[in-house]
């Protein structure tokens, strides 16, 4: 099953994104300030959502969805962030599931203008999964500043 998480799913979220960061990028994050980080999406829903994925009533995955304002098309651009799936789930569709529930909600929703997200360059998997998800990565290379 998938649904927009809510206030009891935060720990299993806290807990996939010190996974993820380990994995992906060999990243330890802060604790606490990923926990407030996470709160935050709870405590101001204008700066996104997360949504999770559940069997028998397990979290198993989730995926944070969050805002850009598009002037060229006079809409709202999704951008899927923050994705993790239990590694024993992982090859069993279960990302396709939350990002078919997600386009449905864009397909659905008028001032929603598409959905885009970023993938590691050496993430080989992942780029699969998307084209297959119809997904292309023809058109931005993403470059970044973090403090």
């Amino acid at each position: 099953m998938i649904r927009e998480a809510n206030a009891n799913d935060i720990s299993s979220i806290i807990d996939f994104q010190l996974k993820m960061a380990l994995e992906t990028e060999n990243l330890n994050l802060n604790k606490k300030v990923l926990t407030e980080g996470v709160h935050k999406i709870f405590k101001y829903p204008s700066k996104g959502k997360y949504f999770v994925a559940e069997i028998n009533e397990k979290v198993i995955g989730s995926t944070m969805i969050t805002y850009e304002w598009s002037d060229w098309r006079n809409g709202t651009v999704i951008w899927l962030q923050s994705v993790y799936i239990l590694p024993e789930y992982r090859g069993q569709k279960i990302f396709s599931r939350i990002y078919k529930h997600i386009k449905q909600i864009a397909e659905q929703d008028t001032s929603i203008a598409g959905i885009r997200l970023y993938v590691d360059k050496t993430n080989q998997h992942a780029q699969s999964v998307y084209q297959t998800l119809g997904m292309n990565g023809d058109h931005y290379a993403t470059y970044e500043w973090m403090k």
